[in-house]
């Protein structure tokens, strides 16, 4: 993959890809986004005009075996991942598959196992592992600032949204695309993030239910994990709360780290040395530094931080607090 241009296609260009994606494809030296792919060919052609896309297809097969298309980015809801990436894999094409990875930890296996089979690049869309914000979370642990990590705590909470309290569908609370509900959708960037500061983890367990009753996926989910490293972890995730929460501390040996894995709040740093903050941005395209850690990638010339294996071990403790594993 050292060819000059890497052409692009998107399977399911929907609302991640409008701004938070599909541009940081355009953005990225040495990439080209040339297809895009929707099952409804309207919305397709539609997407394509607006973000000059030269081909837009209503068939994922004619997308993934077009031979101008050099590699595929997954950004359909997760019940279809393992369909469309076995498909890719079949195909030899790289890959990047929106997160989570798939519904399960069996399926991420079995996309690895196909990827790896033909020595083909996967990447999986946990964007935060290539952030500026957490990037520095992870300096400040590496350069001793709290001393040795003991353990990390994080509490989410959101209030239903009306969409919750109206009963109209919504993939992301049906529990045949996504079982957990918003734990598949949210808590899953929190717990990559925290295998990525602190190592794999080696054990996890919890407790999941349906608390609210507002649609079929579970709205409540409580955890506990321990890193390999020995660093201990629990969590909280509620979608029906009265207020919003989302608060990550961790716990070292002389200090605290504080942030937010959603809200763009202060990096807070509280050590022997008195307390600091750190304020960092966003890009306008949340992926485009993981879409250029893949160009480097794909280039030869780094490891990527987000694989399909980093991936894979995300839905194992996803499994595991669920208790489905």
């Amino acid at each position: 993959m050292n060819q000059t241009i890497i052409r692009w296609g998107i399977i399911g260009c929907g609302d991640v890809t409008e701004r938070k994606s599909g541009p940081a494809y355009q953005k990225t030296e040495g990439f080209e986004l040339h297809a895009v792919m929707r099952r409804d060919a309207e919305k397709a052609a539609d997407y394509a005009r607006r973000h000059n896309v030269p081909k837009w297809y209503d068939d994922a097969d004619a997308l993934i075996n077009d031979p101008q298309v050099d590699a595929v980015y997954i950004a359909t809801p997760p019940d279809t991942h393992t369909f469309y990436a076995l498909k890719v894999a079949a195909a030899g094409k790289p890959c990047c598959i929106e997160k989570p990875m798939a519904p399960s930890y069996a399926e991420c296996e079995a996309i690895c196992n196909a990827f790896e089979a033909k020595g083909l690049p996967l990447f999986v869309a946990y964007y935060r592992r290539s952030l500026p914000r957490f990037l520095h979370v992870k300096q400040w642990l590496e350069n001793g600032q709290i001393g040795e990590v003991r353990h990390v705590s994080w509490h989410l909470g959101r209030t239903p949204s009306p969409m919750d309290l109206s009963g109209q569908y919504f993939w992301r609370t049906d529990a045949n695309i996504a079982p957990a509900g918003y734990f598949d959708d949210l808590a899953s960037h929190g717990l990559d993030l925290f295998t990525y500061l602190f190592g794999k983890v080696k054990s996890a367990s919890g407790h999941s239910l349906n608390q609210h009753g507002w649609y079929t996926a579970k709205d409540a989910v409580a955890g506990s994990w321990l890193h390999e490293s020995g660093v201990t972890g629990v969590g909280t995730w509620n979608s029906g709360l009265s207020e919003r929460a989302d608060d990550v501390i961790i716990y070292g040996s002389k200090g605290k780290i504080e942030f937010a894995v959603f809200d763009e709040l202060p990096l807070v740093l509280t050590n022997g040395a008195g307390r600091q903050e750190a304020v960092i941005d966003h890009p306008e395209n949340i992926q485009l530094y993981h879409v250029r850690n893949m160009r480097e990638h794909l280039s030869g010339n780094s490891i990527h931080p987000s694989t399909g294996r980093t991936g894979a071990h995300t839905s194992w403790v996803m499994d595991k607090i669920l208790e489905t594993l």
